[in-house]
């Protein structure tokens, strides 16, 4: 995707950041599939742009804050992953004043509870602590229009493929973005229980 498609506070704090103006394989691919609300399976090595493909595609579909339940949620494996994902996500996303916030494995539930309820576009976390969350109601799902498994290699590996299932179900028609190193079998699952039509976008 070209920046002259991207709206105009994604496309300046590209140019700002000295991020390629010009988009890598994934990134041409993806994110006018993610703009479009298609489901997708992303597989693509390491060091390729994947996880910016997939963080300037969420940008562009939420493009600017909304009232205060999340609209967009991002699994990936690990607590360091997550903050990473949310830093580059802070980068990309300044000027649109998206709000996001990590929930990980450890941290004080209560706290990250009452973090998320002061209101949030993105919120960035480990499949784990999303469940144990979500069975306090400590995430109000009812906007949630965006769900996105980051390492989702990992995190199907990790057996986290019943949360996924669970929260997934739980969501009224999410768009569904799964971004992965390799192809896994259990995704083969994934597709027939959660998505529609997915694309499929594999990168060498």
């Amino acid at each position: 995707m070209k920046l002259k498609k991207l709206i105009p506070q994604l496309a300046s704090n590209i140019i700002d950041l000295h991020f390629d103006t010009e988009p890598r394989a994934v990134q041409s691919q993806s994110i006018p599939k993610i703009k479009s609300g298609a489901d997708i399976f992303a597989i693509t090595p390491e060091k390729t742009g994947k996880s910016t493909a997939l963080l300037i595609g969420i940008i562009q579909q939420l493009k600017e804050p909304f009232e205060e339940a999340p609209r967009a949620i991002v699994l990936t494996s690990t607590r360091e992953n997550a903050f990473e994902l949310e830093e580059q996500f802070q980068l990309l996303a300044a000027k649109t004043k998206l709000r996001s916030f990590v929930a990980f494995d450890q941290g004080i539930l209560q706290y990250q509870k009452d973090e998320i309820y002061d209101g949030l576009d993105v919120l960035f976390c480990t499949p784990k602590r999303l469940m144990e969350l979500v069975n306090i109601n400590g995430v109000p799902m009812t906007k949630v229009k965006i769900l996105a498994v980051d390492e989702a290699d990992t995190v199907i590996t990790n057996s986290h493929h019943a949360i996924i299932y669970r929260i997934a179900d739980g969501i009224k028609n999410p768009q569904l973005l799964f971004f992965a190193k390799k192809w896994h079998q259990s995704f083969d699952t994934v597709e027939e229980r959660l998505m529609k039509n997915p694309h499929y976008i594999e990168i060498e």
